[in-house]
């Protein structure tokens, strides 16, 4: 598959706000700034559609790109943001909280984490946090062509040791500057578009 035509359609912080159509969902989460907007710009095929920042905390909403008029990618706010103060982090935790405990249109979450090094401790926390919802997981590690081809090996090993990933959970290697591990993305998407099609037959 391929992103033809993609729009940001809804901004939301509440859920009286989200899209009513019924359409699949595709949750992205991560740390601020470890390259999830380039992510989603890599994924939409447009430069600079989501905005990156090297400003911790910048996007503050839920925000719905609605892509080929048939499914959502959801970008939220990024977590571990040191230079946000407490309460907003908690304001973002609740928007966060009630997407999960309410969406049942959710299909699958892509947690974005730093391909360059071990999963941090507050995306270990994201991570066990997500499947107590049940909710199924792609690790998406970036910076793939910020890795040495020397150190490829070693530092895949200890970035999926790092994780603990459970059975149907999966990780793909992502890089926003060479699209390595882009058609992955769009096979997963694809697949899980097709599966929930069949379910609804």
């Amino acid at each position: 598959m391929k992103i033809d035509n993609s729009i940001l359609s809804v901004i939301a912080v509440r859920i009286s706000q989200y899209p009513e159509d019924n359409k699949p969902e595709f949750l992205l989460v991560g740390r601020s700034n470890v390259g999830k907007s380039s992510f989603i710009n890599s994924l939409l095929g447009r430069k600079n559609y989501a905005r990156t920042s090297s400003k911790p905390g910048k996007t503050q909403t839920l925000n719905f790109y609605l892509c080929n008029e048939n499914f959502y990618l959801v970008d939220v706010p990024g977590y571990g943001y040191a230079s946000v103060d407490k309460a907003t982090q908690k304001k973002f935790g609740l928007m966060i909280e009630e997407y999960l405990k309410n969406r049942k249109n959710l299909k699958r979450v892509f947690m974005i984490i730093d391909g360059r090094m071990k999963a941090t401790e507050n995306d270990l926390i994201m991570y066990n946090y997500l499947k107590h919802y049940d909710i199924n997981v792609t690790v998406v590690a970036t910076k793939y062509d910020k890795i040495k081809p020397k150190d490829r090996d070693k530092t895949f090993k200890s970035v999926k040791n790092s994780l603990n990933l459970v059975e149907g959970d999966n990780l793909v290697y992502f890089s926003s500057i060479t699209k390595k591990g882009r058609e992955e993305i769009y096979g997963i998407i694809d697949s899980t578009l097709s599966e929930d099609e069949d379910n609804e037959k």
